[in-house]
């Protein structure tokens, strides 16, 4: 999310390349308009909501009796603990008896020679220290002789991504000793950096006595940057959209570059998405004739990349050497099928990448069965033997869609722990049906599958499709063709472990409005029900800015169903904000939050953990993350949101689940000024938490960079965590003083 003033790199978070004229949720049912016209004045505070009675329909029975019960052990209350109070602090606020541990942070070394961090601007070698933008996060045990264990509670390997860097016009500035160069052309050795610290890194921590610690020269410790060798995997390996100049057989791909999201298989490998990876890519004026105005120009607009479109950080302009060149998408070259220039370049990137952790000398692989897009999370269903596989996944971007994987392979518990983790995934991941989600405002739903077996697909004229490599390329354009639901930003996803519901958070849509003026902007309908004014410094955001969370059941429990029903979990909202049409989940002080990003489920305990990016609550509170006891789709009311105008009025009917209790909801952690709160995993005892705390101080500008009091924040080492003042993103460990486990 942004926060103010915005960057350019708040822009590109922001991009919206859906220009389609898709209905916007099953238009025809959601939104019953007056014959009129349409609500034209848009004072939100005039909306009210009706509340029907009725229970949303197709609900089954056999997922309620299991949310009866509790996950927590003999004598343990989860969410036993106080709420934490919303704060500015520049600190990192838990309840009382909960310890924080800072273990590794922006440039602490883990690889080789690397000299220890100075945190002045002048360090190198980024390739061999940990990267910036901490995200998403997951655990993988090692036994005491270093062996994989799925049992271990003190020893093992933290798989995080480095998504991105803190930055204005241009320049990533606390990494340069006097903030970098924010004008064309870049420097290299400032471009360097800047790549380095982008990508993934494979970290092993231990716990000695009640302290944990990273280990700095572990040999499973790994980075993988925009640099790197990774592999083209499924059905668009070898295909003509991948070839390159450094690849000209359409096999590989250099590097993988904005990670957010990830995943843990159940064969024991990582899963990292890649998300806002196209605004990272130069593309001049006048491509779309040089590429004759053929369909990758299409293909380019859809993905937010039209012909002069400026990249993020100017990386091109480094030089002439082949690792600058790469990042210009446009066609260069005279060959036939692009060999010659990096015109394809961009259709390496936007994938699900499978990393084996325990291997470092293994490749990793990019997922192209699963789609590409801007990628968050991708979670699996329930793995029952003998059944598909399938992992759900979400595109974060205003107006996208979300997504189904079904592998064709059925799941075979003896895959749990297999001699070859990375055949694992080349079995479950590399063939299946990809699907999208379409949604109805009756609380049912459907899911399409993306492929020529599809009318809407094979005969889609706007793109003409080739084969299944040419879907996995081009999901979006794929969604369009079959009329997915526009969603406000789908994020993070999670599945309850009691009950196998599925959880997208929809974080928030400044394009949301009553009085739409282009193809970007959208009613509002059944799934992202919600127009409204925020007031945030004495300035109007508009849309939906404090997103909300939706939730799914598939027909039968089943992975392979194609049929749903679904319901909004929870909006975000202001305690103090009208109950229509913001605060329909009754937040109170202990729980209300804005923009809803992370999302995970501790398989341990059960609790949901959700965790915020903020720029809509942050003159009031910085980012925090909350815990929860969900209940199921279906437990709450079928709601009506009337619009009213003096041209018409607009109705939305939505699906509302039950509002949270002081016993199912409330905040748990509150961090530092200018953060994200992102990722979370736990230890096999549900005993320890690691969290990411991204880009503390974000918020500074690039002008203070001499002048530390003028930091947004000085976290970690406010804190006592390394050398110098400038801001680091971090990763923490939270435990209990009791010894109990998190969220008691």
């Amino acid at each position: 999310m942004t926060h103010t003033p915005p960057r350019p790199s708040d822009i590109f978070n922001n991009e919206d390349s859906n220009t389609t004229s898709n209905p916007t949720f099953d238009s025809v049912l959601s939104a019953r308009l007056s014959r009129r016209n349409m609500l034209r004045g848009g004072a939100s505070a005039a909306a009210s909501a009706v509340l029907g009675g009725a229970a949303l329909t197709g609900c089954a029975t056999g997922a309620g009796d299991a949310m009866t019960h509790s996950m927590a052990l003999p004598g343990e209350k989860l969410l036993g603990f106080p709420a934490v109070a919303k704060s500015l602090a520049d600190v990192v606020s838990v309840p009382p008896g909960y310890k924080v541990e800072i273990i590794y942070a922006l440039g602490d070394p883990i690889l080789g020679n690397a000299t220890p961090f100075k945190n002045d601007g002048s360090d190198a070698d980024f390739d061999k220290r940990a990267g910036d933008h901490h995200d998403g996060m997951e655990w993988f045990g090692l036994s005491e002789s270093g062996q994989p264990s799925r049992s271990s509670v003190s020893r093992g390997l933290l798989a995080i991504n480095h998504e991105a860097t803190t930055d204005e016009k241009l320049t990533s500035f606390f990494i340069h000793t006097d903030g970098g160069k924010a004008s064309l052309p870049r420097p290299a050795a400032e471009v360097d950096k800047e790549t380095a610290i982008h990508g993934i890194a494979v970290v092993e921590v231990r716990k000695s006595g009640d302290k944990w610690n990273y280990l700095a020269s572990s040999p499973f410790n790994r980075r993988l940057t925009p640099q790197s060798d990774i592999e083209i995997s499924g059905p668009a390996r070898g295909n003509r959209l991948l070839v390159t100049k450094y690849s000209p057989t359409g096999t590989k791909t250099r590097g993988t570059i904005n990670n957010c999201g990830t995943g843990l298989t159940p064969w024991g490998t990582f899963l990292t998405g890649e998300e806002n990876w196209a605004g990272y890519f130069h593309r001049t004026a006048g491509d779309d004739a040089r590429r004759n105005n053929d369909k990758s120009a299409t293909s380019l607009r859809r993905y937010g990349r039209g012909q002069g479109a400026a990249s993020r950080h100017g990386w091109e302009t480094a030089g002439t050497e082949d690792k600058y060149a790469r990042w210009n998408n446009s066609k260069t070259g005279t060959s036939a099928d692009g060999s010659d220039d990096y015109r394809n370049e961009l259709n390496g990137q936007g994938y699900v990448v499978e990393v084996d952790v325990y291997e470092p000398t293994k490749l990793a692989k990019k997922r192209s069965a699963l789609g590409r897009y801007a990628h968050e999370s991708a979670v699996f269903g329930k793995a029952v033997a003998g059944q598909p596989l399938a992992v759900y996944m979400g595109d974060d971007s205003r107006n996208e869609y979300i997504y189904k994987f079904v592998s064709d392979a059925k799941w075979d518990p003896a895959d749990a722990n297999p001699a070859n983790r990375m055949g694992a995934g080349d079995k479950y991941l590399d063939s299946g049906k990809l699907y999208t989600a379409k949604f109805n405002s009756d609380g049912t739903g459907q899911w399409i599958e993306l492929s020529l077996n599809t009318p809407a697909v094979k005969n889609y004229t706007a793109y003409p499709f080739a084969d299944q490599a040419d879907i996995c390329v081009n999901t979006r354009v794929a969604a369009d063709a079959v009329g997915a639901t526009k969603m406000d930003r789908p994020e993070w996803c999670g599945v309850n472990p009691k009950n196998g519901e599925v959880y997208f958070t929809l974080t928030n849509n400044s394009n949301r409005s009553l009085t739409p003026t282009g193809s970007s902007q959208l009613l509002p309908d059944a799934s992202n029900p919600r127009v409204y004014t925020d007031m945030k410094n004495g300035k109007p955001q508009s849309g939906n800015p404090n997103g909300h969370i939706l939730r799914l059941r598939e027909a039968g429990n089943s992975p392979s169903a194609t049929t749903l029903t679904w319901d909004v979990y929870l909006f975000g909202a202001e305690a103090g904000a009208p109950a229509s049409p913001v605060n329909l989940s009754n937040l109170t002080d202990d729980q209300d939050m804005s923009s809803p990003d992370g999302l995970w489920f501790s398989p341990y305990t059960g609790i949901c953990w959700i965790q915020t990016d903020d720029g809509a609550y942050t003159d009031k509170t910085n980012c925090m993350m909350l815990a929860a006891l969900p209940g199921q789709v279906g437990d709450g009311k079928q709601v009506t949101l009337n619009y009213p105008g003096a041209n018409g009025n607009l109705a939305v009917q939505t699906q509302v689940g039950k509002a949270p209790t002081a016993n199912t909801l409330k905040r748990f952690l509150v961090g530092p000024a200018g953060c994200e709160i992102t990722g979370a995993c736990e230890t096999p005892d549900g005993k320890a938490l690691f969290i990411n705390i991204q880009h503390p101080g974000e918020g500074t500008p690039m002008a203070a960079i001499s002048d530390p009091a003028k930091y947004q924040s000085q976290w970690p080492g406010n804190a006592g965590y390394g050398p110098g003042k400038r801001p680091r993103s971090a990763t923490i460990v939270i435990t209990k003083a009791d010894g109990g486990r998190i969220g008691t």
